[in-house]
């Protein structure tokens, strides 16, 4: 293989580590997950999201108890940006979360955050982590829920917040009965 194909493939690599990490990230968040959340940042990463800056491990526990307040949470990934150079990786991740509070149908509220993650990434003895995470809010929206679509002849399975949800147990996935 020439240098030029080796430079290419050792991009699309790394391109996917780090793209692996973004979405452990989200992953974490909505399943409450602490342990997978810390893995994704090295042990000295730092954290600014405006109202909280600090070390990741201290923003984990700030974040994992913020959303363990909440019914549910899910973050999804837009678009990703990186610029890889060499041991080093700048990205822009844009994310959608939504955050559901607790109480019934009356009470309860979602809140609609779009915003950009703004990443410093760094390959340490060939391992790409977050070194660095700011997260930039673009707008926020809150609305009453609405549990129309929940129900009746439609009931979907509900996703649950840990070890609850079906994800962790692929032994439960459904399976075609046998003919």
């Amino acid at each position: 293989m020439d240098a030029k194909v080796d430079s290419r493939l050792e991009d699309l690599l790394a391109r996917q580590e780090i793209y692996a990490l973004i979405c452990a990230y989200a992953r974490a968040q909505d399943r409450l997950d602490t342990a997978l959340q810390l893995s994704v940042f090295w042990p000295d990463a730092w954290t600014d999201y405006g109202y909280f800056a600090g070390y990741a491990e201290d923003f984990v526990a700030y974040a994992q108890g913020a959303l363990r307040a909440q019914e549910s949470s899910h973050h999804l990934i837009g678009q990703v940006d990186i610029d890889i150079q060499g041991d080093v990786a700048f990205g822009e991740v844009y994310t959608l979360a939504q955050m559901r509070t607790f109480g019934d149908a009356a009470s309860a509220k979602e809140h609609f955050v779009g915003g950009r993650y703004i990443d410093r990434y760094e390959r340490r003895g060939g391992v790409w982590k977050i070194a660095f995470r700011s997260e930039l809010v673009d707008w926020v929206r809150t609305e009453p829920v609405a549990e129309s679509l929940l129900g009746g002849a439609w009931t979907p399975r509900r996703g649950g917040r840990g070890p609850l949800d079906m994800s962790f147990d692929r032994d439960a996935w459904p399976r075609p009965p046998q003919r």
